[in-house]
């Protein structure tokens, strides 16, 4: 027996979404990564314990801070992103809450855009001020003068969605990581819309990528999960992260001084805000979470050909104001949207209907196919507003800084026939005309 694709990241991505990062001699030789439904691991004999403990040996102790189901899908993700390092979390919000803590101390800044997801916004906006932390945002994602402007001595990172939520906006990687790394910053970036295989923002610059596992990488909508990856090769010893300069110094005897540069983050992440803040994901979602990147690529190429279709049919409807689709050619990123996404700027779109308020309501209430829910991702089609839903706590006059208005629909479009997907909201939009 000579399988070895597990570990040959010269493969290509839908080959390595199959196989990366599970060997199954390691495994009693199941060929399905196996759920370790522990709580605990023995620990062999005393001396293993100590460097278990010390991180001279990689094992598992106790599963709040890791889990060989878990370990799988942390290396299947280093090996799509081709990264270095992964961690998986209890939910997408945990991977970013925690990415934020780990940069940051009291009196520490994150610089980040007003179009994002309304949970990021309110825990830059309200929770982590709280705690000492703030958030400084910028309204045009792209405008790299205003990030500079608010760069000082307190800034840990400038952090955006590769495409914002809800209205699409494309990030300049390219420019915002050169800008970042001038200021010996890291450019963290949330890239659930994209996915790796639509987009691999370390290709670009990014530093540290966060994901919502729970939409596109699953696809099946039964488990919330987060991960978070980093590429090694921002330098965590720059003069500006001195928490991080602590645990280098700490553990680079016993963990090994490349393998902990290229695993800093990381490292931390898992020690501090995983292990102590108890945001470990369980091995059975892990499972969840495996199944559904299996078929990835697959489901990606259907999702983004539905979309195309949806986004042409909605743009030449008369009782739709705006197509927010950023593939379209008359969308205002659609350059930064070839650059980056060659493939199709994934699959969730947003639309302005005319008639304000009222007529998005009267969408909501007759669409039949599409299912008014907030989450977005599934291979099943989803429909929300999100001024009432994923952004409702945001005051009305951020809204428009935020790309959110209240006869705004956010469609997640999912892999049906796209042909029943366009009667479904043709039926929806006609009383509207």
């Amino acid at each position: 027996m000579s399988y070895e694709a597990y570990k040959d990241d010269s493969l290509g991505f839908t080959t390595r979404q199959l196989h990366a990062g599970y060997n199954p001699a390691e495994h009693y030789r199941a060929k399905t990564v196996p759920i370790y439904q522990t709580a605990a691991y023995e620990l062999g004999d005393f001396d293993r314990c100590v460097r278990l403990f010390a991180h001279e040996e990689d094992g598992f102790s106790y599963a709040r801070s890791a889990n060989p189901t878990n370990a799988v899908l942390e290396r299947r993700l280093v090996s799509l992103e081709e990264g270095t390092a992964a961690l998986a979390l209890a939910s997408g919000m945990a991977g970013i809450s925690g990415t934020f803590l780990n940069l940051c101390g009291v009196g520490d800044e994150i610089i980040a855009v007003k179009a994002l997801y309304g949970g990021t916004t309110n825990l830059l906006q309200n929770i982590l001020p709280r705690h000492g932390i703030v958030g400084r945002f910028v309204e045009n994602p792209n405008d790299l003068s205003a990030y500079e402007a608010l760069i000082n001595e307190k800034t840990k990172a400038i952090f955006v969605e590769t495409l914002s939520n809800p209205d699409l906006r494309v990030a300049d990687l390219e420019g915002l990581s050169d800008l970042a790394h001038r200021h010996g910053l890291p450019l963290v970036v949330d890239n659930t819309f994209a996915t790796p295989y639509l987009l691999r923002p370390f290709a670009f610059g990014a530093d540290v990528v966060c994901y919502s596992a729970t939409k596109y990488l699953s696809g099946h909508g039964v488990a919330i999960g987060g991960l978070v990856v980093e590429n090694g090769k921002f330098d965590w010893l720059n003069g500006r992260f001195p928490h991080m300069e602590q645990l280098y110094e700490e553990q680079k005897t016993a963990i090994g001084d490349e393998q902990l540069k290229s695993s800093l983050f990381t490292a931390r992440l898992k020690q501090h805000y995983l292990t102590d803040f108890g945001a470990h994901l369980s091995p059975t979602t892990a499972f969840y979470l495996l199944q559904g990147i299996e078929t990835l690529s697959l489901r990606m190429d259907r999702h983004v050909e539905n979309a195309r279709q949806v986004a042409e049919f909605l743009e030449g409807h008369p009782a739709v104001h705006t197509v927010f689709y950023p593939s379209l050619s008359s969308n205002p990123y659609h350059d930064l949207a070839t650059k980056y996404f060659p493939k199709g700027a994934g699959a969730i779109l947003s639309i302005r209907v005319k008639g304000g308020i009222e007529a998005a309501k009267q969408v909501l209430h007759k669409v039949k196919l599409f299912d008014y829910m907030v989450n977005v991702g599934d291979a099943k089609s989803m429909i929300v507003h999100p001024a009432s839903s994923t952004h409702h706590n945001l005051e009305e006059s951020q809204w428009e800084a935020a790309g959110v208005y209240a006869d705004q629909l956010r469609l997640s479009v999912g892999i049906e026939d796209a042909k029943d997907l366009i009667a479904d909201l043709e039926q929806a939009l006609a009383e509207l005309v």
